[in-house]
Order: C-alpha cells, then structure tokens, then sequence
C-alpha cells in the first residue's frame, strides 16, 4: 500500500473482515490484523444468519453457496409444558425467516475477497492509523489494554455444538426445545432444504455439560434423540464436540481516544463490544451490523472530517448500543423465563406461548425485527 492505512482492523474474524471489505469500497485504505494460521480442532459452528446480514454480505460477494447455505422455511419452538411457537417464512411472504450458513465456507468467501482488494493490506502485526477497530472477540486483548470494562454477566451454561445426521429430511425447518432447567437445545437445517445434516447448539447446565461430552457417541446420540423429542427420528454424531461458557457483556464504552495518542481513535465491533445468549441465533447479526452502521457514518461524514473524529465515533457507538442491549435484554428474558419453576410459572409461559402463537400482527413484527428489516 503506497499511502499509509487509515484504518487498522485488529481482528480477522467475519467481523474484521466485513468491515475491512466495506470500508475498501468506499475507497478508505485499510491494515488488516491477521495472526499467523494456526493449526485447531474442526470447526462445527454454524451461524443464523438474517435478511439483513445476507443483502450485507451478497453486496460484498461474500454469501457463500446454496451448498452452505440453508434457507430456513420455518422455525418451531416448543416449551417445556405443550407451549410452542410456529414462524413460517410463508406466511411473512418471504423466502426465508433466516439462512444457516457453514462457518468455514463463510470465512473462505471473506477471505477470498479480502485477497482481491488492493485497498486492504493484510499485516501481521499492528500499524498506526487514525483509526483503529477492535473486531478481535470476546477474549480481546487489546479491549484490555485500552482500560475498557467489559461487563459479564455468566449463565451457570455451557453450549455444546456439533454435526449430526438425522434419520429424517429436516425439511428446512429450525427447531428448538426449552426445557424447565433453562436449557435449550437447537437443531439448524443444514445441506439444502431436503437434507439431513442438522447444526447442533445445545446450551445445558455446566455441572451436566463435561458429562454429555465425556460420554460415547452412541450414548450421546441416545441424550440428543431423547432431548429433541424424536423429532427427525435417530441423530447420529458426524464431527466432533465444541463446547463453551455462556455469558452476556457489554463494554462500557464503544470508542475512545488511543493512550497518549489524542489525534488517534479507536473502536469496538463485534463480540469486542458485546455478546447475548446464542437462544435467538442474534450473536453473528449484531456483530455484522457494527460493521454495516460503522462503514455508513464513515462513508456518510463531512469530506473534513477523519475517519477517527470522535464526534463521528459517538454516533456509532449511540446508533449500535440501543439495538445491542434490546437484544441483550429479550435473550436474557426468555433464558430466565425457563430458569425458574416457581409455582404457576411453568403453566404460565407455555399458555403465553400458545398466546402468542395465535397473535399474527405481533408475531410478524418479531420475526421483522430478527429478521433485520426495521420498517
């Protein structure tokens, strides 16, 4: 890059990445942060994705293939006493309530097109720049060093993910089933709409969560059959088991001046600045959407301004943080909602469910709102 970088990308994830790339097109030059590959375990993770995030990451020739990804036709969610809720994508007269996207096929896209970009400088060590933005997750370093509380709030959970192949076609349906101990545990469509392959997240006690991991395939596949209620008939393990503490955080603050540096600014983006309970599938979403809204008040700023005006910064910070936290809250909810059996409450949520089930006008505002679409 013969002009130095104006922004520096600490982060290479699909925040990072994103972000670098939407900057790029609107001719910002931009040093991007990538550590050296290191060699780990399969990765099994597999995201929900939006209307929102997918028109993002299509404007960035970034959507991965129909092979990875799986349009969601309908979701079915099922309490612990009967309740449930049914979300069809016909009904919201749209082709899909989400897409359940491969994580590595994802990545490989950005990649690629990060590769083509000549106004992105792939570093492997950070570069000054007025701007520097912190995508590096929720374990950054740099976030500590910037002195940026990160305020965690811990689930007594863990989420346990893998590959399974069912006996059934999943027929493009997400399914999800709480039960009266808080947990939740998702089986996502994955292959096309007639596959077989389902995405497993399963958010269980962390007391019980070591011991579905330590157990035999077979009698895992016996615990996920069971806990699914025999819904696509027989699961059976094709990959290995990922597991992770659940929490939800918020730093204090999304933006700030650099230590000792005044006229250089850094930010937050992604699960840097926030994560929610991974129940709505919502986590990767807000992540894309810092980026979406941090490349718009660059793109749209005074021709006087820099990228790093501080006054710029705020408005990013004020625009992400409310829709952040009305999440963070509605996930929180419903997490605690099925946490606690105390007297009439069990019967309680799952007659709110049927409830709802049966409120069109309100049931199709939510799915807008998860979907991305705002009007």
């Amino acid at each position: 890059m013969a002009l130095p970088p104006e922004v520096c990308i600490r982060g290479a994830g699909i925040v990072g990445r994103t972000l670098a790339l939407l900057l790029a097109r609107e001719r910002v030059r931009v040093a991007l942060v990538v550590p050296p590959a290191t060699q780990g375990k399969q990765d099994v993770r597999a995201y929900a994705l939006n209307t929102a995030s997918r028109t993002l990451l299509e404007s960035l020739r970034a959507w991965p293939d129909a092979a990875h990804a799986t349009p969601v036709r309908e979701m079915l969610v099922h309490g612990d006493e009967g309740g449930r809720v049914h979300f069809s994508a016909t009904r919201q007269k749209v082709d899909a309530l989400a897409w359940i996207v491969d994580v590595p096929a994802l990545e490989q896209q950005l990649s690629d097109a990060v590769r083509f970009q000549p106004l992105i400088d792939v570093v492997a060590e950070p570069v000054a720049a007025p701007l520097t933005v912190v995508c590096e997750g929720k374990a950054s370093a740099t976030r500590e060093a910037l002195g940026v509380s990160y305020e965690v709030t811990r689930y007594p959970q863990h989420a346990i993910a893998a590959r399974l192949e069912a006996e059934q076609s999943h027929d493009g349906i997400a399914r999800q089933w709480f039960n009266d101990k808080g947990e939740v545990l998702a089986l996502l469509p994955l292959g096309g709409v007639h596959g077989r392959t389902v995405a497993l997240v399963w958010s269980v006690d962390q007391l019980r969560a070591p011991a579905l991991l330590a157990q035999g395939d077979e009698e895992f596949n016996a615990a996920v059959t069971e806990a699914s209620q025999a819904a696509l008939g027989a699961l059976k393990l094709t990959s290995e088991r990922g597991a992770w503490p659940l929490a939800r955080a918020i730093a204090d603050r999304w933006t700030g001046a650099m230590p000792g540096q005044p006229t250089r600014s850094w930010a937050l983006a992604g699960d840097a600045a926030h994560t929610v309970h991974p129940l709505a599938g919502q986590g990767l979403n807000l992540g894309l959407a810092d980026a979406s809204a941090l490349a718009d008040v660059i793109k749209n700023r005074d021709y006087w301004r820099s990228v790093g005006d501080a006054r710029l910064l705020r408005r990013y910070e004020r625009a992400r943080r409310a829709d952040v936290l009305q999440m963070s809250l509605a996930t929180d909810g419903l997490q605690q909602l099925f946490s606690h059996n105390l007297g009439p409450l069990p019967a309680l949520r799952n007659w709110g469910m049927r409830g709802f089930d049966r409120t069109r006008l309100v049931k199709h505002w939510i799915t807008a709102q998860a979907m991305g679409l705002k009007a």
